[in-house]
């Protein structure tokens, strides 16, 4: 008959024994969870895709509040011309689109403090020298009558962005039975 110490130790060895085989079996079945259920991304290479968004800004045109004089000149019985640089025009197109766009002008009168005024259809605009940013297309067709508004400057094959400037001479013509005085006009631009 056994010893009360050997089943004891029987039982205590056992035991061990027992508790081995648990831990041996739970950390098996831990690694078959674990390689047997992989994520779906677990691949040797995987593709995500990321997006951005770009948003359009604004069509804006930016002028000199105050020019300065345009010149002067003699009046003469035959009329004359005086020309002038206005100066500063600058269109930005933040609309990061295709769109083109078309800035105007359009004048009024000189007037004087007393006497006619020169008549809008006698101012001319000559855009100049047009300096770009961005890939567009410009044209800057002249006009010699700013009457009515009238395109400065155009941009067409427009590709997001761009922006030109610009310092207009102004031309006014003046007629030959023009009285002596200070003239004065404003000349609006706007841009579509």
């Amino acid at each position: 008959m056994p010893s009360f110490r050997d089943i004891i130790t029987y039982r205590v060895s056992n035991r061990l024994r027992l508790l081995r085989l648990a831990g041996l079996v739970a950390l098996s079945a831990s690694t078959v969870a674990l390689v047997g259920v992989a994520p779906a991304s677990a691949a040797l290479t995987g593709d995500t895709t990321a997006t951005v968004t770009i948003t359009g800004g604004a069509l804006v045109i930016t002028v000199p509040v105050d020019a300065a004089s345009l010149g002067t000149a003699a009046g003469t019985i035959g009329g004359s011309t005086i020309s002038g640089q206005l100066g500063e025009v600058q269109v930005n197109d933040n609309r990061s689109g295709v769109a083109g766009w078309v800035a105007s002008a359009i004048s009024t009168a000189f007037t004087p403090d007393s006497g006619l005024a020169i008549p809008a259809g006698n101012v001319g605009y000559t855009a100049g020298t047009i300096t770009k940013v961005g890939i567009a297309t410009y044209l800057a067709p002249d006009p010699g009558n700013l009457a009515a508004a009238s395109p400065v400057v155009t941009a067409s094959t427009v590709v997001g962005n761009n922006s030109a400037t610009w310092n207009p001479t102004i031309n006014v013509a003046v007629p030959g039975a023009t009285l002596a005085g200070t003239y004065s006009a404003t000349i609006t631009h706007s841009v579509t």
